[in-house]
């Protein structure tokens, strides 16, 4: 992830239910939470069909709005922010498309076996800026690691959660009006081959790992779960 970056009004810093037969997204919904968030757990649901929808959320939503944390998993997929350079893409023919999106930073990847954790927060409301939100985010990784007695970290100069010289999970996020969307990906249980084939991040040789290599023996539904429980509280 590179610095914050405005684009079109808006601040965008790099990065993370049941599918709708139609095409579109039928969320399982937690009744309001504390704080005032609402948890929706959609599912494996194409990548372009969320991010449309969280455009739209976000560009819709009013000052009484709740926040919301949609838990996803995606079908494979790399996505590519708006600084992303073309040296970083895939070196060889995976099969895997390329997306083209609106958060900052470089590509990464997303498949089956990754939580993904969007966040979609009122920052003005809350009195986050936005590097307030990053940290608080890293710092709900970092914790639930913690639950499971893996030692994590964050770095300054490159935004996410290393355990040791890997990267465990990913940040991305835009903010418009005020409110943010994207979120943070943590690898749980996943293929990281297709990792291999890019810079992670715009990082040259950056190692990668997952849940599962670090002793973790739960699914990805559950570590979203407990993901969850940990956002709500870091975001207050």
């Amino acid at each position: 992830m590179t610095e914050a970056q405005s684009k079109g009004g808006a601040i965008v810093l790099p990065f993370i239910g049941t599918n709708n037969p139609h095409g579109g997204v039928t969320p399982s919904a937690s009744p309001p939470a504390t704080h005032d968030t609402v948890v929706k757990r959609l599912g494996c649901v194409e990548y372009e069909t969320v991010w449309r929808e969280m455009q739209s959320f976000t560009a819709q939503r009013n000052e009484s709005a709740a926040d919301e944390i949609w838990l996803v998993q995606h079908p494979p997929v790399y996505t590519v922010g708006v600084a992303g350079r073309a040296a970083h893409l895939p070196r060889t023919a995976t099969g895997i498309p390329v997306v083209h999106i609106d958060r900052g930073g470089q590509i990464t990847y997303h498949g089956p076996g990754q939580v993904i954790a969007y966040v979609l927060v009122d920052m003005k409301r809350k009195a986050l800026g936005v590097r307030d939100l990053v940290r608080r985010l890293e710092q709900a990784v970092i914790d639930l690691l913690g639950d499971y007695g893996i030692e994590s970290a964050r770095r300054v100069a490159a935004p996410g959660v290393y355990v040791g010289e890997a990267k465990v999970a990913a940040l991305g996020l835009r903010i418009r009006r005020s409110c943010s969307y994207h979120g943070l990906a943590l690898n749980v249980d996943m293929d990281l081959s297709p990792f291999h084939a890019i810079d992670p991040c715009g990082f040259p040789g950056l190692a990668v790992t997952r849940l599962r290599d670090l002793g973790v023996d739960e699914s990805a539904e559950r570590v979203a779960e407990k993901l969850a429980g940990h956002l709500l509280k870091v975001l207050g």
